[in-house]
């Protein structure tokens, strides 16, 4: 037997994506990744697949050298919404951050990678939609991470700290997922 990749059909990509998202849910990242490729097979430029194949990336951030940091940040230069492409630029290097808080990393050598999930944040709270305020959320987070990295606080509480989300996948281990509207 040769198994080779089967295409799905175009009108199923919107249950796919969908799929996709439940799986991200459900802390199935791998799973989530592999149907947002079939997508990308079919409709290469599908923004809501390239948007999703990137957070999924960072939900399998561990803080080690082996993490995929240059394959999300590809995948989500590749946004062409401006708010978008900064808003999920700024998830990038917040959740990279937090990854290696919790793989034990010096909290203080972490910093410009929050300031610079902030500057992404800054940047996408200037182009926002209308009532949209989740850049100003992330922001926030960030702000309270460095007062908690800078605070000087014990590596065990800043690493806890980081964990914030349970992960919005989930499993035992449950992971807070960035739920947008709309």
């Amino acid at each position: 037997m040769d198994p080779k990749l089967k295409p799905i059909s175009p009108d199923s990509i919107a249950a796919a994506l969908a799929k996709a998202e439940l799986y991200r849910y459900l802390n199935e990242p791998e799973e989530a990744e592999s149907i947002c490729h079939d997508i990308l097979a079919i409709e290469p430029e599908s923004q809501a697949a390239l948007r999703l194949i990137g957070l999924t990336i960072t939900d399998e951030f561990k803080g080690q050298p082996t993490d995929r940091y240059a394959e999300a940040e590809s995948t989500f230069q590749k946004l062409t919404d401006p708010y978008e492409r900064s808003y999920c630029m700024g998830l990038l290097f917040e959740r990279r951050g937090k990854a290696q808080l919790r793989a034990g990393h010096t909290p203080q050598a972490l910093v410009p990678l929050f300031e610079e999930a902030m500057r992404y944040f800054a940047e996408a709270e200037k182009i926002r939609p209308h009532a949209n305020d989740e850049s100003i959320l992330r922001w926030n987070r960030c702000v309270r991470l460095l007062q908690t990295i800078v605070g000087g606080a014990p590596q065990e509480e800043v690493a806890f700290d980081a964990g914030d989300s349970p992960p919005v996948s989930g499993g035992s281990t449950s992971r807070r997922k960035e739920v947008r509207a709309g």
